[in-house]
């Protein structure tokens, strides 16, 4: 089993570019894989873990509902904003500036075969690093994500999570809004569930920024403890 995860951060990139290059690391993995039961080639696998700030767009999972998105093409463009529908699980959500993307590219037979448990983990990795600046996130009963203040009339989202997997390789993954532009949450209902707010980590600290660096390094760390794997930069 290989456990090493190459690192990319690929910076400020478009969506579909992104996506595009998400979609030839899967399938990199997955042609391996195919080829070693066909051939017993006894090939590794290997694993990537990309982080990524995407400009303004919206994407709406293979299950979600269209209608959650409450912008017309125009107005898509007036905000300087996309729209894509792509082939994650979850409903709608929103990728922008301020925002951490996190796509974990995983061979999960490197580590473990449980899709809900790889959910959990992506959450437990956002729980304890919001806890070391003093927040007390966590899960939402039947809602994948981060939340806090769950049970409340002030429930709010601080992260949104949405994976594919095939062949026990994930892509996709959670974005963790630092730095965000909250405005843009209020042109689509969020994850589909009506009624909940968004926040970000600078809004709940009460910083006009959060260093970002610093929550990704705090995220690496807390991914390498939970999937008990190494890092090194690709």
């Amino acid at each position: 089993m290989n456990k090493t995860i190459k690192i990319q951060d690929l910076g400020n990139k478009d969506y579909k570019q992104t996506w595009d290059y998400q979609e030839q690391l899967f399938k990199d993995i997955v042609d391996t894989k195919i080829k070693n039961r066909r051939e017993d080639a006894g090939l590794q696998t290997e694993n990537h873990f990309l982080f990524v700030e995407h400009p303004h767009v919206y994407t709406l999972g293979k299950s979600g509902d269209f209608s959650n998105l409450l912008l017309n093409e125009e107005q898509l463009k007036e905000k300087g904003a996309v729209f894509y529908k792509i082939n994650r699980g979850g409903d709608i959500t929103y990728h922008g500036p301020g925002q951490i993307v996190g796509y974990p590219i995983l061979d999960l037979e490197n580590f473990f075969t449980d899709i809900h448990k790889y959910l959990r983990f992506l959450e437990e990795m956002i729980i304890l690093t919001l806890e070391e600046y003093g927040l007390k996130a966590e899960r939402s009963p039947g809602e994948t994500g981060v939340w806090l203040d769950v049970g409340t009339p002030f429930a709010r989202k601080i992260c949104a999570m949405g994976v594919r997997a095939s062949r026990w390789v994930t892509m996709h993954g959670f974005a963790l809004n630092v730095n965000a532009n909250l405005g843009y949450f209020d042109n689509i209902i969020p994850c589909g569930i009506r009624g909940k707010a968004v926040t970000s980590l600078n809004v709940e600290l009460a910083q006009k920024t959060v260093d970002e660096v610093e929550v990704k390094e705090k995220l690496l760390k807390h991914f390498t403890k939970l999937f008990e794997a190494e890092f090194i930069k690709s």
